[in-house]
């Protein structure tokens, strides 16, 4: 059974310190881009060590104890860095679903800090990594629901790949479809990956989902994707993460080469 001690409502400013961890961290920022109005959609925030070191090192020190309060600190963070930076886009935000006991619980320290830092939630996306199983699909459920409700938008990250797959999707329906980088490498080579792809995208189409489509590294992808009707774009073609900064799109990256 989860201690309620640990599901506690922390502070805002106790969970940015990263108080109750032994380790630290921040963010860096990589854009979503919208293809169609040429613009930056949403900055997705990276983990990263106060180095610039990768989110592996960091993610290393995460355990069952300090679950909850990293996924906490991560929000907390991540907002309070986007309001410094004056974000003007969408924030997505990477949510720990095992760290999420009580979503009315666990959601406070986010309003707080969205409150304190003056950051509007309706410009927050909550993305479910998909990095942990999660046995209790009814449960996470209830977590996008719940937040959905409370005006955040939501998100399925790294579609077909790790845990999040069609037994997700049919359960669960988000606001934004993340399809994974793998599912896309040479998209304009691989026939089978356009068959899949275009098969996801009148899926997501149906069921009201707004497709991103991670990892782009080639104009060539880009086009192909965009052939498809994806219109948000995310990956190094258009720019890296940008670390504790914004990064900037050029009108090239649009432009066939």
């Amino acid at each position: 059974m989860t201690d309620q001690k640990q599901c506690r409502p922390t502070g805002c400013e106790e969970c940015t310190n990263g108080e109750g961890l032994d380790f630290e961290f921040t963010m860096a920022f990589q854009p979503i881009v919208n293809a169609h109005t040429r613009s930056i959609y949403a900055h997705e925030a990276l983990v990263r060590g106060l180095n610039n070191e990768g989110a592996g090192t960091i993610f290393a020190h995460v355990n069952d104890a300090n679950r909850y309060r990293f996924d906490q600190a991560c929000r907390t963070t991540a907002i309070k860095l986007a309001a410094e930076l004056g974000m003007q886009s969408l924030l997505s935000i990477n949510f720990m679903p095992n760290a999420v006991y009580r979503p009315e619980l666990c959601i406070r320290t986010t309003l707080a800090a969205a409150e304190k830092y003056g950051f509007p939630i309706e410009q927050i996306i909550f993305e479910i990594t998909e990095s942990e199983k999660v046995d209790d699909l009814a449960h996470l459920r209830n977590i996008v629901d719940y937040y959905r409700q409370r005006g955040f938008k939501t998100a399925i990250d790294d579609f077909g790949a790790g845990y999040a797959g069609l037994n997700l999707l049919a359960e669960i329906q988000t606001d934004i479809m993340k399809l994974d980088m793998a599912l896309l490498r040479d998209i304009d080579k691989r026939r089978s990956s356009q068959i899949i792809v275009r098969g996801i995208i009148q899926v997501c189409n149906e069921l009201g989902m707004t497709v991103v489509a991670e990892g782009i590294e080639t104009y060539e992808e880009f086009a192909a994707l965009q052939d498809m009707g994806v219109e948000l774009f995310q990956g190094y073609y258009f720019a890296r993460p940008a670390f504790q900064s914004l990064a900037t799109i050029t009108e090239e990256c649009f432009l066939a080469r």
